[in-house]
């Protein structure tokens, strides 16, 4: 009997653990643009993301490396001028969706306010943004846009080059999850 009850246990306590969503390919861009100079933006399709769908918890990783200019010269810039990416290769998430219930979601977006803590050159910025998310058949859209001071992850831009950045960088999430098996 005692065996049976560790058993029952076991299966419930197996079947009611929290169902993750992840992705390997999330997009990520980001544009610091500034009228009538040349476009300053790339764009990375390897964010990985987890969402686990029982507490609406959203972690993300991603490399900096992994983005992606037009301009070649711009990215290696990016990289040893201004992320210093040998040093710091990656930016962190992890935040938390408001209300999130997997009941609620449909393919029509709904809007989830989305906090938590990003993680760029080891300097930590609280993020508060609205994230839409959808459900396209077994997958979830989360989709996202916040944004951030160069200056609030000690990112200096030299005077040369100052009015061809934009003061606010406009970032861009897209993700597609699937369920973690």
């Amino acid at each position: 009997m005692k065996r049976m009850l560790i058993l029952c246990f076991l299966f419930v306590a197996g079947s009611v653990s929290a169902q993750k969503y992840y992705t390997k390919t999330g997009e990520t861009d980001f544009k610091a643009s500034v009228e009538a100079f040349e476009p300053v933006e790339a764009k990375s399709n390897s964010t990985t993301a987890i969402l686990k769908t029982d507490s609406g918890d959203l972690a993300a990783l991603l490399f900096i490396k992994s983005f992606h200019f037009k301009v070649a010269l711009m990215e290696e810039h990016f990289n040893e001028n201004y992320m210093d990416s040998d040093k710091f290769p990656k930016a962190t998430f992890k935040g938390k969706l408001k209300d999130f219930n997997m009941a609620d979601l449909s393919s029509t977006a709904k809007e989830f306010k989305l906090s938590g803590t990003l993680i760029v050159r080891g300097k930590a910025k609280d993020i508060e943004t609205i994230a839409m998310i959808s459900k396209d058949g077994d997958k979830i859209i989360i989709k996202s846009k916040f944004s951030v001071k160069p200056q609030d992850f000690g990112i200096e831009i030299p005077s040369i080059v100052r009015n061809k950045i934009a003061k606010e960088i406009n970032v861009t999430l897209n993700y597609e999850l699937v369920e973690k098996k």
